[in-house]
Formats: structure tokens, sequence, C-alpha cells
């Protein structure tokens, strides 16, 4: 009888089959893995911290292709066992395509950066309902080479997160801070579906204060062929018509502002384009982005505007743009700044994506900052993108603060040590006197570090040298505490989420 049923599954059954295969299997089973493919039926089961993945399908047929293991008979039927190595992972999604990243387009998102590879089925728990898409395979080349990890094993430690979970509604994945081309190619190859193209490093700050004769040498010297423009034809575009865009927003530049909008984001835009086009040349489906918010000087209205509509006329299509906004996006903790004032400056912003677009505006640097998410809600009506990343790392040292004590004063401990040197690439303010001193806090209250901004970011920041000396027992705790982790996870991305559902 059973046997009948897993070949059509119907969830009125999944308990009674999870059962079924837990006493074959001697796994736990996840009830919501339960999936039906290639006349054989899928599922993800759990020995201790191990986990495996469960195929059965008919005595006289093999398993799928792309799938080998352990094998024995039951009955009638083939049990199949094998491990969540990077093979399967690849052939589970092309058998159950909903496991695969697919593109996310202008729907309200949120990237859930994940560091350990272990958050997805909680970041799952968070969104699920809310309507709000979930990019769960989120990393930069600055955090793979931190974490150790590849871009191919973030997208497979995604894949199993969404096979455990059973999400079906689909999920993007980030390439997050792209700088080079040799970067998107690795990203292509792994399945990445979303591209965030940084071009920070060709900003030109400087043209935000130079003086004039500087100025016109650093516009003189834009690579104007990729720009495909010159001078004059600048001027022409930009100089006399007034720009009146959605919700009575109007753009108008005069001589100084279109030259240090130029100076300052021209070579940007150029190397953005080139980025783009390359893209393009190898692979006809994706969702791009272009961030500048990790740079020196705030994003004006008109700054974004002149982004926007030059790489519009060079042909580059886009889903999200995250400029530098007013006040400050720190690591790890809310906005620091006038909300009056950053909602003003919002509105601008959202208005000329609206009118160029429509495109997404996006929060980098995005999570812990609960009092800009309503004014986000507000100005954009759902053209958003949150990205978080070291967020879900802190609710995992959480659940370490509960359930091993002394690893979480290890990695306080040289967070501490180590936060002079790893500041230099974040934009953090936390002052180590300001840490209350780890050896005056009973084990019961260690949790509370995470609710204290300077703590926070020390630990934000410092992940890289904690995983590289505790990164195993780490994960060891939150395998064995999985439940818990999830939970933290769950919650704490409900509040981030809150205000966009």
């Amino acid at each position: 009888m059973i046997s009948e049923l897993f070949f059509s599954l119907d969830l009125e059954v999944t308990e009674q089959i999870a059962l079924w295969l837990h006493e074959i299997s001697d796994l736990a089973i996840y009830p919501r893995s339960l999936a039906t493919a290639n006349q054989a039926l899928f599922a993800l089961g759990r020995a201790g911290a191990a986990k495996k993945l469960i195929i059965v399908s008919r005595g006289d047929q093999p398993p799928p292709p792309g799938f080998s293991g352990e094998t024995r008979a039951v009955g009638e039927l083939r049990l199949t066992l094998c491990p969540t190595s990077a093979a399967h992972a690849a052939a589970l999604r092309v058998a159950l395509d909903y496991t695969k990243p697919s593109c996310l387009g202008l729907a309200t998102s949120v990237g859930c950066g994940d560091r350990l590879g272990l958050a997805t089925p909680g970041h799952i728990q968070a969104v699920a309902g809310t309507g709000v898409r979930p990019i769960l395979a989120q990393q930069s080349m600055r955090e793979n080479a931190r974490t150790g990890r590849t871009p191919q094993q973030v997208i497979d430690d995604a894949t199993w997160g969404v096979f455990e979970a059973g999400w079906r509604q689909g999920y993007g994945a980030d390439a997050d801070h792209l700088k080079t081309t040799a970067h998107i190619d690795a990203c292509v190859a792994a399945g990445y579906t979303f591209f965030t193209i940084d071009p920070g490093d060709h900003v030109q700050d400087e043209a935000h204060t130079a003086p004039p004769a500087h100025l016109a040498d650093i516009v003189a010297a834009l690579p104007w062929a990729s720009l495909e423009s010159n001078l004059a034809d600048l001027r022409a575009r930009y100089l006399g018509p007034v720009f009146d865009l959605d919700e009575g927003t109007r753009i108008a530049f005069d001589e100084e502002t279109l030259l240090r909008a130029a100076g300052k984001y021209g070579r940007a835009i150029a190397h953005t384009a080139r980025m783009a086009r390359h893209l393009a040349g190898l692979t006809p489906d994706f969702d791009l982005e272009m961030s500048v918010d990790e740079t020196e000087t705030v994003t004006s209205a008109a700054e974004h505007f002149f982004i926007a509509n030059e790489l519009r006329r060079l042909g580059v299509r886009w889903v999200s743009l995250a400029p530098r906004y007013v006040g400050r996006f720190e690591k790890g903790v809310d906005y620091i700044g006038d909300l009056a004032a950053f909602e003003a400056s919002l509105a601008q912003h959202a208005a000329i994506a609206r009118s160029l677009g429509p495109y997404k505006l996006s929060i980098h640097s995005g999570s812990d900052k609960f009092s800009i998410y309503p004014a986000f809600a507000r100005q954009t009506g759902g053209l958003v993108h949150l990205k978080t990343a070291g967020t879900s790392y802190l609710e995992a040292l959480r659940v370490a603060a509960q359930a091993e004590p002394d690893l979480f004063r290890r990695i306080l401990a040289l967070g501490i040590e180590r936060y002079p040197a790893e500041r230099a690439t974040y934009h953090v303010s936390a002052d180590l006197a300001r840490v209350p001193d780890p050896a005056a806090v009973a084990d019961s209250d260690l949790p509370r570090y995470l609710d204290q901004s300077d703590a926070r970011q020390v630990l934000h920041v410092t992940y890289g040298a904690a995983l590289a000396a505790f990164g195993d027992d780490l994960i060891a705790v939150l395998r064995w505490h999985e439940e818990a982790h999830y939970a933290a996870l769950a919650g704490h991305f409900r509040r981030h989420l809150q205000s966009f559902f």
C-alpha cells in the first residue's frame, strides 16, 4: 500500500511515509523534504549530526541519474543512501528544480547571508507566508576568502537547506560585491542568478570636493571611449533640461553638479557596463545589481539620476541599485543619523528608481537597521531589496553563548584581540573599552553580548579569524542544537521583514 503512494506523493500521508522511511533507514526524517521525481521518492534524513539523502525507487530500477550510494532491497523497492556531496547537490538541482536558484526580478526580496552554510532552513521559516522572496545563497568574494568557502559550496549548502525545508516557492543566489570578470566567471559556473557589481574601486570620491581645475582634469581623463560619449555630448544631455520624475521630484544639472557627478561616477559606470556585458555573454538570464554603497561620500539625487540614466544609455539592464545613502550604515547595528532627513532623501531616490526603471533600491549593510525599514516600505512601495550578511552569524553565536559558554568566551576573546586589525575593511565604530569584561560576566548573561552594539560589531567583523580557529566547533554546536538555531534565525529575520509584508 505505502509503496504505491510514494510515486504520487500526497501531503496527507507525508508523516506516515516519513515514519516508514525512519524504520527502514534508521535515520530521523525531515518530513518537509519528501518529494517525488523520476519515479523515485527523495527525502533527507539525519543520524546524529550527519545528514544523508534517501532515495526510494522501484526494485527493478537503479536510482535516478547522478545518484549513487549504499543500496539495499526493501521488499519490492530499492533504498539508496547517498552522502550530501557536491555531486549529489548538482544532481538534486536537476531532479528537483525547486532546489535550483532562479531569478527574482522586481519582487520585494531579502538577501540572507550565511557564512556557515547552516542557516537556510531558519531563513525559510522567516520568509514563509510573508510574500518576500528570499536570496538564500549570498556571499561576497571577501567573505568566501575569510570563511574558506567557494562560490559552489555556498550554492550547494543552500540547495540542501531548501531541500530539507521543502521550500518550493523559489529563491535567488547572489554573487555579492563582484569586482572582476574572473569573479563573474566563477559564480556563473556555480549557478548564481543575482550578480552584484561593486565598482567602488572606480568611484573617484575626490571629485566630490575637488577644486575646479582638478575637477576638470578628472573629467578629461574619464574613459570616454568606454562611455561611448564625450564632454560636449554629456553637456548637451544634461545642461538645460529639467527632468520631471515621479511624485513631483525634479532633477536639474548645472555645470558644477554635472562635472562632479561625472568625475565621481564616470569610471564606475564604465566598469559596470563592461562587467554587465561580460555577464550577458555568459548567461541570458540574470538579475543585476549595481552597488556604490561602500564609498566615502553620499550619493545625491542628481548623482543617482546620472548613474541610472547613463547605465540605461549604455544598454545595461538591472533590477536593483544600492546608492550611498545619507547617515551611517555600520555593520551589526541600527541606522545612525537623522531619520527625517533620511526619509526625505530616500523619497527622491525612490522617485528616480520608479521613473528610470522601475528597479529596486537595495539596502546594503541592511541587517539590524530596524528604524529605517518603515520608511523604505513607505517610499518604495515594495521595490526594495534588503541585503543582510553577518547578522545570521551573530544569531549563531547567540546559540553558542547559550549552549556552549566556554566556546563563546574563546570566540569573544579572539574577537577582542583581532578587532583593531579586522575593522579596517568595515564601516564600524565599536570601542573595545565599551565591551563588557568577559571575566565579569556570568555564563547565563553571555547572550547579552549579542544585544550590545560594540560587542556585536567586534564579533561581526572578526568572523574570519573566529571560523579559522573555532569553525568546526561552532558548526558542531549548531548541528546538535539545530532547532534552536533555526528558531533564533526565524525570529530575528521576522523582525527584519515585518515592515515589508
